[in-house]
């Protein structure tokens, strides 16, 4: 069975714990992501989101050829449940996206193009409101991160500097602006 990661995020410059074998691809399916969700540590990360622009995501195979290992083996790396790891199977036609569900036709379709079997993503929520009390738009973004100080700051700026460079949000272009953070080389 072949079965791959999608990314967009630290999966791509630290995959830390997740088992993939050759390089990260960079024809992922076009999907809606923005740097909309807090993490532990204060840095704004990419997530699904529904307002968001589609972007080019990326992929790579799994060492293991069982999709459920796959969302194992993801939702160990990401510190989550398996509840929040999406996937689209083609063998049992069987799939999941609690985020943003209407993209799960988008994401099968390009799985058979790739004449993969399965796919499987991090399918975690915004919680910027949750956890700033402000409405997500870019103004409150910078707003946000204009309050963080210290090691929270530099975590922050070294994760949109590290995203890869095809994830270009309109949240990206306006920390450009507002920050100057470029995408690192």
């Amino acid at each position: 069975m072949k079965v791959a990661f999608l990314g967009w995020g630290s999966l791509i410059w630290n995959p830390f714990g997740l088992r993939i074998t050759g390089s990260w691809k960079t024809d992922g399916p076009l999907l809606p992501v923005e740097f909309a969700r807090v993490s532990k540590d204060g840095r704004l990360t990419l997530v699904l989101h529904p307002e968001a622009l589609d972007v080019p995501t990326l992929w790579a195979y799994a060492v293991c050829g069982n999709l459920q290992q796959a969302i194992d083996n993801l939702a160990e790396r990401e510190e989550t449940s398996r509840n929040d790891i999406g996937f689209v199977s083609i063998p049992d036609n069987s799939n999941r996206c609690n985020v943003i569900p209407r993209i799960l036709p988008r994401i099968k379709s390009w799985t058979e193009q790739k004449g993969l079997d399965a796919v499987v993503w991090t399918d975690l929520r915004s919680n910027f409101k949750a956890r700033t009390e402000l409405e997500f738009n870019e103004d409150n973004v910078v707003r946000y991160l204009r309050e963080l100080k210290g090691e929270a700051l530099r975590d922050a700026e070294e994760y949109v500097r590290k995203a890869p460079e095809q994830i270009e949000t309109n949240i990206r272009k306006r920390l450009r602006i507002e920050f100057g953070w470029e995408n690192a080389p």
